[in-house]
């Protein structure tokens, strides 16, 4: 229990008083990301396979570098570093929407399957062919065609005469994400080619290998609109987590918030799984210490969200591509570290007031 809980606001000048701090420490909090997220850009571009110092990187910059150094530097460390703090950005903040729309600090993006959707649909692409039309994007784009299908499918099986309430939404979204990972599950199966299994199973992993300037102009576009909407709605979900009837009562319109929400939620998590795969707990890590951290208003936590997310991405990057002789998927990282968060949640903040 926080210390608010213990002593709450005697008076208007007491609750503008804890209004005024916690907008400080969202301010600060906010500084001290934004600063934080440019120091790591600029250190993670000289760690890497290849030794390059900084002055050789800032040769390059300034158009002085070789080829070699230049190459390396702008065709493959930038655009990867550029991608991976995308996609940290946009699955916190997709997270912190999950989180509030559920009231449920256990809740993240996978929580309607929607991942387990984009990950079916990038194996039936690697598989069989599937889409083969987009070219070199095939993948891309089926992760990014599923993951819509399944959020449709969820909506259809949650949806009766009397709404959409959120309980059937989350039950719906916990049996379609398990359906569609028995389904990635049996294609890998049924895989005779080793490549293409490996393909299928290091893609579900998650990696920011293969990422280009293209990639990151697409998954910025395609996030960022989700991230916008999210961050327009701040305000209801502010409201909402004051519970469904007391949101109403204030003037909120739940279904079109709701829909709103998730349908932003699934436009992020389809372009980060578009070009990043499968990268699973970010979501359910980054919002939930950012909002116990300087509290649940989503206007300032959305922002926190932003750069708290990309730096936490970038660091699991570096990981994973500097911490053994070959490159660890970073899905897996990011796994290994978000159980263990989620069991200490589950056990420890089961009774905490949002």
């Amino acid at each position: 229990m926080k210390a608010d809980d213990l002593f709450p606001p005697t008076s208007q000048n007491d609750l503008d008083e804890i209004v005024r701090q916690k907008r400080s420490k969202s301010i600060f909090v906010i500084i001290f990301l934004i600063i934080i997220t440019a120091t790591i850009c600029f250190c993670s571009i000289f760690v890497g396979y290849a030794d390059i110092s900084p002055r050789e990187v800032i040769e390059v910059w300034m158009g002085k570098g070789n080829w070699q150094n230049t190459y390396i530097v702008e065709q493959i460390r930038m655009p990867r570093i550029a991608c991976s703090a995308v996609v940290g950005a946009g699955l916190a903040v997709a997270g912190m929407a999950m989180q509030a729309l559920f009231k449920n600090p256990l809740a993240s993006p996978s929580v309607l399957g929607i991942s387990s959707g984009a990950a079916f649909g990038a194996n039936l692409a690697i598989a069989f062919g599937i889409g083969a039309f987009f070219g070199s994007y095939s993948v891309s784009v089926m992760a990014f065609i599923c993951c819509f299908i399944t959020l449709l499918v969820v909506f259809a099986i949650a949806t009766t005469r009397h709404g959409t309430t959120t309980i059937l939404l989350l039950l719906a979204g916990v049996a379609v994400g398990s359906f569609f990972g028995g389904m990635t599950s049996f294609l890998q199966y049924f895989v005779d080619d080793a490549d293409v299994l490996q393909s299928m199973v290091y893609w579900s992993m998650g990696s920011f290998a293969k990422c280009d300037w293209l990639d990151f102009k697409v998954s910025l576009i395609i996030v960022g609109v989700g991230v916008a909407v999210i961050m327009l709605r701040s305000k209801e979900l502010n409201l909402l987590t004051l519970g469904d009837e007391q949101a109403k009562a204030l003037g909120v319109n739940i279904p079109l918030t709701r829909t709103l929400v998730l349908l932003a939620d699934a436009l992020i998590v389809g372009g980060c799984v578009a070009i990043s795969g499968t990268i699973g707990f970010v979501g359910l890590i980054i919002p939930h210490i950012f909002r116990t951290l300087v509290g649940p208003n989503h206007s300032y936590l959305g922002i926190i969200c932003v750069f708290a997310g990309a730096i936490f991405m970038m660091v699991m990057d570096i990981i994973a591509r500097n911490s053994m002789a070959t490159e660890v998927p970073i899905g897996v990282l990011t796994s290994l570290l978000g159980a263990p968060f989620f069991v200490y949640i589950m056990r420890k903040k089961r009774n905490e007031i949002w």
